[in-house]
C-alpha cells in the first residue's frame, strides 16, 4: 500500500481496449481527499470503464497507478473493500423492502453489526419512514437514495456514482447534491460522472473525457478560462435561421441554443466579430458579449476530438 499526500485517485497512462478500439486512452487524473470530481463526457466516452479500473473492477490493459493508496493493478479486492460503487442502474430486489435489501447486502458482506448499520443508513438517508415500503413501488429518488445508503453501508473511503440522477426529478437531484457535499464536508472523496451542467458546477473540479482521452480538468472557472473561447450572446423572437447562418461564417466555431437566444462562440475574438457584424444591425436582435458556460466549452472540446469508434 502507498499513499502519496493526500490523493486518493492517483492514475497514470490508464489504459483499456477491447479488440482494436482502445476505449481509455493513456488516462491521467488525481482525485484529493474529501473532494467531489465530475466525470463529464458523451455517452462511449470512456468514462464508466475508467471508473470501473480505478475501483477495481476492471483490469487495465497499461499505465499504472493507486486508489486509496493501493495499486489499482495488484490490489483490486483491496480496492474494492473501500469503495462505494452506484451504477447507473438501480440493482437492487424490487420486491424486498428498503429494509429488507440493506440487511440482505449487510448478510452477504459478513458485515458486523448488521443491524446498527442498515439502522444508520435508513436514518441518514431519510429512509426509516418508508423502510418497510418495497423497493419496487419507490420513485426514481427514493431508488436513489436507497442505492446510496447500500453504498454507504460498509462506510466507505471512496464513492465512485456512474451517473446517480440520471432519470430523476430536480428536486430529488438537488437532495442528493446536497447529501453529497455533506459527505465530502466529513471527508468522504467522491468521483462522480454526469451529463447535468448544473450538476457540473457543484463539483470541486472536473475532467472532460470524450471518445476514450482526458481534454481537460480544472475547476469549473478554470475550464471556462482554459478554453480561450470569445462568446456573443443574441437573442430575438426566432433565431433559427440566424444560427444556421453564423454556423457557415468565418471565425464561429460553435453555436449553442438558449432557448431564443444564441451563445455565438470562437477563439479569436477579432474574427468572430468581423463574423456578426452583418447581423449586429438587425432592430429585432439583441447583442452582448457574455462569458462562455461550461456547456459551450464541453462541446467545444467535443467538437476538436476523434471518435475512436470511427471506421478507419
Amino acid at each position: 500500500m502507498s499513499v502519496d499526500g493526500d490523493w486518493v485517485i492517483d492514475v497514470r497512462d490508464l489504459t483499456k481496449r477491447y479488440g482494436d478500439k482502445t476505449v481509455v486512452d493513456r488516462l491521467d487524473m488525481k482525485v484529493r481527499r474529501g473532494e467531489i470530481y465530475g466525470f463529464l463526457g458523451p455517452n462511449g466516452s470512456g468514462k464508466t470503464t475508467s471508473i470501473r479500473m480505478m475501483c477495481g473492477l476492471l483490469t487495465p490493459d497499461g499505465g499504472s497507478g493507486h486508489t486509496l493508496g493501493y495499486d489499482v493493478l495488484k490490489d483490486a479486492a483491496a480496492i474494492k473493500r473501500e469503495v462505494g460503487y452506484m451504477t447507473q442502474r438501480f440493482g437492487l430486489y424490487d420486491d424486498l423492502s428498503i429494509r429488507e435489501n440493506l440487511d440482505f447486502i449487510a448478510r452477504v458482506y459478513g458485515m458486523p453489526d448488521r443491524r446498527i448499520r442498515v439502522d444508520h443508513a435508513l436514518e441518514r438517508l431519510g429512509l426509516v419512514g418508508r423502510q418497510k415500503q418495497l423497493a419496487g413501488s419507490l420513485s426514481g429518488g427514493w431508488k436513489q437514495r436507497l442505492a446510496l445508503a447500500a453504498c454507504m453501508l460498509h462506510e466507505p473511503k471512496l464513492l465512485l456514482l456512474d451517473e446517480p440522477t440520471a432519470g430523476v426529478d430536480p428536486k430529488a437531484r438537488r437532495e442528493f447534491w446536497d447529501e453529497i457535499h455533506q459527505l465530502a464536508h466529513e471527508g468522504i472523496t467522491v468521483l462522480v460522472s454526469t451529463h447535468y451542467m448544473d450538476e457540473a458546477e457543484r463539483c470541486h473540479r472536473l475532467g472532460y473525457i470524450a471518445y476514450g482521452r482526458l481534454l481537460a480538468t480544472g475547476t469549473p472557472s478554470e475550464l471556462v478560462q482554459q478554453s480561450g473561447l470569445h462568446t456573443w450572446r443574441v437573442s430575438g423572437d426566432d433565431v433559427s435561421l440566424l444560427a444556421k447562418a453564423l454556423e457557415q461564417q468565418p471565425g464561429v466555431e460553435l453555436v449553442t441554443r438558449f432557448g431564443n437566444a444564441l451563445h455565438v462562440c470562437g477563439r479569436d475574438a477579432d474574427r468572430l466579430a468581423q463574423a456578426i457584424a452583418p447581423y449586429r444591425h438587425d432592430p429585432d436582435l439583441r447583442w452582448h458579449e457574455a462569458a462562455p458556460q461550461l456547456e459551450d466549452v464541453f462541446i467545444h472540446l467535443m467538437q476538436q476530438s476523434a471518435d475512436n469508434y470511427a471506421p478507419a
